[in-house]
């Protein structure tokens, strides 16, 4: 007697799997998502889920945090076509220097707020030293 399985090929493994890299394609935030789910719906669950997140690192690094840190790496690697890796360099370096630009910008007006809002408060503080002065 030979017994044949019905199941699909890779089981719950295969299920498993597909469902780890639906949740690193997504991120950290899906991970955390889908824990408190489990605490919500059966609280083993979720505690399972969070002990295979601290386990395999998801927790406290960036492994399986997805599109960013994939984005990062193909941002780098070469394409092989020397013109297109050229202007993607030279564009990726345009970037870099316009938000080094911006946060210069950003800066500057900050300075500038802080500067203004110290002003009015001295030049408030002024008045009311000179206000009593004038009652006597």
């Amino acid at each position: 007697m030979t017994f044949s399985s019905t199941a699909a090929p890779g089981g719950i493994l295969g299920w498993t799997r597909r469902t780890e890299g639906w949740l690193d394609a997504r991120g950290k935030p899906a991970w955390i998502a889908a824990m408190v789910l489990g605490f919500i719906v059966f609280w083993p669950f979720g505690l399972g889920l969070l002990a295979y997140m601290i386990w395999s690192n998801r927790m406290f690094t960036r492994k399986g945090c997805g599109r960013r840190a994939a984005n990062i790496i193909n941002a780098t690697k070469s394409t092989g076509n020397a013109a297109f890796d050229a202007y993607k360099a030279d564009t990726l370096q345009r970037l870099e220097e316009e938000q080094t630009a911006f946060e210069g910008f950003l800066k500057r007006l900050r300075e500038a707020k802080d500067k203004q809002e110290f002003d009015a408060f001295m030049d408030e503080r002024a008045k009311n030293r000179d206000l009593p002065a004038q009652a006597d």
